[in-house]
């Protein structure tokens, strides 16, 4: 005779659970270093200045970026400033392998920039989205502004 077995609903919450915390474990493990974001993505513009993006290693370049903070540089870099696109052009680039990227970039200029834990990557987010709602509201000025004088 064979015996079947049947989960409970919290014998199956729990492994439902257990997959979930799993998986996020796995996803966490699986973001690349600063290092590798840098040497596919960002190293395109910053290992030769072009647009007058600061070239890595260049202490003096890079000492008033470090100046503005972790989560200011990174926040403001990530949603695009100057000459550089949001997310450095790759629309696929999370913001904490971004943010890995600008820490790996600052600390070979002479910072001593960590990758970024819990918390900054909390300070990151919140900066990120209040410079987007500035942008956002500008932008929404701009659009008042066009739309008076279609009137």
């Amino acid at each position: 005779m064979t015996m079947k077995y049947h989960p409970t609903a919290s014998t199956r919450h729990a492994l439902i659970g257990l997959l979930i915390a799993f998986g996020s474990t796995v996803a966490l493990a699986q973001l690349r270093t600063g290092e590798s974001v840098y040497q596919s993505l960002c190293m395109a513009c910053h290992e030769t200045g072009v647009a007058q993006a600061p070239k890595r290693g260049d202490a003096q370049a890079w000492k008033p970026l470090i100046a503005e903070g972790q989560h200011v540089l990174s926040a403001h870099a990530f949603i695009g400033v100057r000459a550089m696109p949001a997310r450095g052009g790759d629309s696929a680039l999370s913001l904490e392998e971004f943010s890995r990227a600008v820490a790996w970039m600052a600390r070979s200029a002479g910072g001593d920039w960590q990758d970024p834990d819990a918390a900054m990557m909390q300070r990151i987010r919140f900066e990120a989205e209040k410079r987007l709602d500035e942008e956002i509201h500008e932008k929404q000025k701009l659009k008042a502004s066009l739309q008076r004088q279609n009137q």
